[in-house]
């Protein structure tokens, strides 16, 4: 029995870890010069109702009564990790199409395959890429695919965080935007508040122009984010140019949809003229940036530092793992810190510590939840993980971002939160079943994969 006055036990307890906290508050606009990290040595999470209720040094913890503890000495706690763009179901599709340039990868390769999916086949591939983003440390991913209803039921299952959209073509009818709705709609704060939603119109080159409107109306109509593909590559903004006479980008201007909170994954096609577009939209625009796809298909890279100019927050993300072959957004992180030097021709460019910013709190700007996630502070949903960093590949750290950003691997994460729930704990996943589910998903594959029907479902031209 509790005492009259005291408070209840607490749900979780992690001691004795190395707390990693942004210095400057979460909700800073974008661009932060030079984003800063305060580390706290030996300090203790309290965990309350789903939310991190304090931090203090682990000697003052030993008296909190709790349901569960970790004893997480040596570890390193920070933001779960947050994977902004995705289509988490391909992960049925990893490796089925290497070293294509991107026409044959959509036209002969993806999209025949992609219409031949079941409701089914979505869930299993749903489950499998939970699992893999659970162990490698993401605890929210936004996911943009179809038939939601099951990654949704995944989602609450798993345990996970994910703000979801049911794409759409143009070629589907009006049918296609809106199913897109009725799913936002129904299943916005489901999952116990976990899952938020999006419209997910699939890309000005495959929606029209009406069909981008009529979202930006419906938008702002019921409060919801948008989350589309533009401007990918360059030869996108070159073909739009030249049909339209418009970029991408200034499509969604046009079309309204600049006028929402809008999610753009990929945007390495900007050019000079779209930065100013960018820089007078009344809506709160992101970014997703997912480099390691960009390398497979020989793209240029996310131009970070002119949309950081412009406040634009930049999100990481794995695109699919038909294109990307992993959800794994460690990888990301240290590319999109290796691209940006690259690109820039700059080694300043990007920090380890703007890596990290961009890992957790830009991501969770980018999907509108920086009041929930993306941050180890008290009020914040208890989204965190857990990094041993005492392997041989880790040591010595003379730098702590350096060495998460690029020495640490996902395998070093041991544990995984979300909302307080550990879904994994010293390396075992605790909500999905691998095994079974990748017994099902390989017996599906052949009927999945099969192309000789001939269909896809669009066609790819820019």
């Amino acid at each position: 029995m509790t005492t009259p006055g005291a408070q209840p036990p607490a749900d979780l307890v992690i001691t004795d870890c190395t707390v990693l906290v942004p210095d400057q508050d979460d909700r800073t606009p974008v661009p932060t010069p030079a984003p800063t990290l305060a580390v706290l040595p030996d300090h203790a999470i309290v965990i309350r109702d789903g939310l991190i209720d304090t931090l203090l040094p682990s000697a003052e913890a030993t008296g909190i009564d709790s349901r569960e503890r970790i004893d997480a000495r040596g570890q390193v706690a920070l933001p779960g990790f947050i994977n902004c763009h995705t289509h988490a179901p391909m992960v049925a599709l990893r490796g089925i199409a290497e070293d294509l340039p991107v026409e044959e990868w959509f036209n002969e390769r993806i999209w025949p395959i992609e219409s031949q999916l079941t409701e089914r086949d979505v869930e299993l591939g749903a489950r499998l890429a939970c699992a893999e983003m659970i162990r490698a440390g993401v605890t929210c991913f936004a996911d943009h695919y179809f038939a939601m209803d099951r990654v949704a039921r995944v989602v609450d299952e798993t345990g996970l965080r994910a703000q979801l959209g049911w794409a759409y073509f143009s070629s589907q009818g009006p049918e296609g935007r809106e199913r897109s709705l009725e799913f936002a709609l129904a299943h916005q704060g489901s999952a116990g508040g976990r899952i938020t939603t999006a419209l997910a119109p699939h890309a000005p080159y495959t929606v029209l122009d009406e069909d981008l409107a009529q979202t930006a109306r419906l938008a702002r109509e019921h409060g919801l984010p948008v989350h589309l593909h533009a401007a990918e590559n360059r030869a996108q903004t070159d073909n739009s140019l030249k049909e339209h006479g418009r970029t991408p980008i200034e499509i969604l201007e046009r079309t309204g949809l600049l006028g929402t909170d809008l999610l753009i994954a990929h945007a390495t096609g900007l050019i000079e003229r779209d930065f100013a577009v960018l820089a007078r939209a009344t809506g709160r625009i992101a970014v997703a940036t997912a480099p390691r796809g960009y390398l497979k298909f020989g793209w240029d890279t996310t131009p970070i530092a002119e949309l950081a100019r412009i406040g634009i927050p930049v999100g990481l993300a794995t695109d699919g793992a038909a294109s990307n072959n992993t959800l794994d957004v460690w990888d990301a992180m240290a590319l999109t810190a290796l691209t940006q030097k690259q690109s820039t021709r700059d080694p300043r460019r990007l920090t380890a510590r703007e890596a990290l910013d961009h890992a957790t709190r830009q991501s969770a700007q980018a999907l509108g939840l920086a009041d929930r996630i993306g941050s180890l502070a008290p009020g914040h949903r208890a989204d965190l993980v857990l990094v041993d960093l005492d392997g041989p590949h880790t040591q010595p750290v003379h730098d702590l971002a350096a060495t998460l950003v690029h020495s640490a691997r996902s395998s070093d994460v041991t544990t995984t939160v979300v909302d307080g729930r550990v879904l994994m704990r010293d390396r075992q996943l605790l909500t999905v079943d691998v095994r079974e589910t990748v017994a099902e998903l390989a017996e599906r594959l052949p009927a999945l994969t099969d192309r000789s029907h001939g269909q896809r479902i669009q066609t790819y031209e820019a």
